[in-house]
């Protein structure tokens, strides 16, 4: 089968292109950058030069395709024009649609993010039915949110667009601004890594992303058109998390805990030289204002409905700081 992807070259993307292309599928992959083709070299992977902005290469690498995988997404958490971050994630979507709809696709997996249905608060978790909040803490949320009222809209018209809603990812894999967990781990296990923001009783929802390429090709096969799916794992709080590592490291360092007021400070001092030099900060104040909140999630409906079934935390922590140690990086 011809598939396209969007975003191949990224880290969802590589590794689903991948796992496609080692089944015998004929990938279509759209890349803007030579030196990131590296990752997706494979006798089934066709490359295609382009840009999800661009809908003449958007259709010449679609050409032919019955399946699209949409991941291709501007996931950073600032820019210092923010309008980029809508216009990619948005237009750049409904491009690859509206491309896929005049070439005849059969259907569509659109990727977004759990953080889409907001924080869970103290007691409770986030599913598919949790009615989503009316403003978000990052434009990044804020713009897939929109998108998927959009995505909405095309499936009760009749185009099969599937959503799934990845939470934090971590695992193997290119170790971009999306896998901020491994790089995290990795620091920690470099003895480069001590702080915890606040108590560290936060929770958040991990994935190992080889289960979020497992969801999305489940989502394909099984999804329901205009139906979303968390692709979650375990509900850890970052004191769980670290103590986790330090067990399968069997490096127990002290770790500072940051009270949040300190980080906002900081984070506002970062953005006030970002603004000036237009490098990216390393956190931001709405970033600093998330890690107050509780981000449990379910994923029982994609275990019900997809056959999803994710690995157990701490097998996946083990997973990563394996591929970490062959690689050396």
């Amino acid at each position: 089968m011809n598939i396209f992807i969007s975003g191949a070259t990224g880290y969802i993307g590589s590794r689903l292109a991948i796992r496609l292309a080692n089944e015998g599928n004929i990938i279509h992959a759209l890349y803007r950058s030579e030196a990131k083709t590296d990752l997706i070299k494979h006798p089934n992977i066709l490359l295609f030069k382009g840009d999800i902005l661009d809908v003449p290469s958007l259709s010449a690498a679609m050409k032919n395709c019955e399946q699209v995988y949409h991941i291709a997404a501007f996931a950073k958490v600032w820019d210092k024009n923010p309008s980029r971050i809508y216009r990619l994630n948005i237009e750049g979507a409904i491009n690859v649609i509206s491309c896929g709809i005049k070439l005849g696709v059969k259907k569509f997996v659109c990727t977004s993010t759990a953080g889409v249905f907001g924080p869970s608060g103290e007691s409770k978790y986030i599913d598919e039915e949790t009615i989503k909040p009316e403003k978000y803490f990052i434009d990044y949320e804020s713009s897939k949110a929109i998108l998927e009222s959009i995505l909405k809209s095309y499936a009760v018209s009749g185009i099969p667009i599937v959503v799934v809603n990845p939470s934090r990812v971590y695992g193997p894999g290119l170790l971009s601004e999306s896998n901020g967990v491994t790089r995290m781990i990795k620091s920690y296990s470099e003895g480069r890594w001590r702080v915890i923001p606040g108590d560290g009783n936060s929770p958040g929802n991990y994935v190992h992303v080889d289960d979020v390429v497992t969801g999305h090709i489940q989502a394909m096969n099984f999804g329901i058109p205009g139906e979303n799916y968390i692709l979650g794992g375990s509900n850890i709080t970052y004191n769980e998390l670290f103590s986790e590592i330090a067990f399968q490291t069997g490096r127990n360092y002290l770790m500072i805990h940051i009270p949040l007021w300190i980080m906002l400070l900081l984070s506002h001092l970062m953005l006030f030289f970002a603004r000036i030099s237009g490098k990216d900060p390393l956190i931001t104040p709405p970033l600093v204002k998330k890690f107050i909140h509780h981000w449990n999630a379910s994923s029982a409906k994609a275990i019900r409905e997809l056959g999803y079934l994710p690995m157990s935390f701490q097998e996946g922590i083990k997973n990563t700081l394996n591929w970490l140690n062959s690689e050396k990086i």
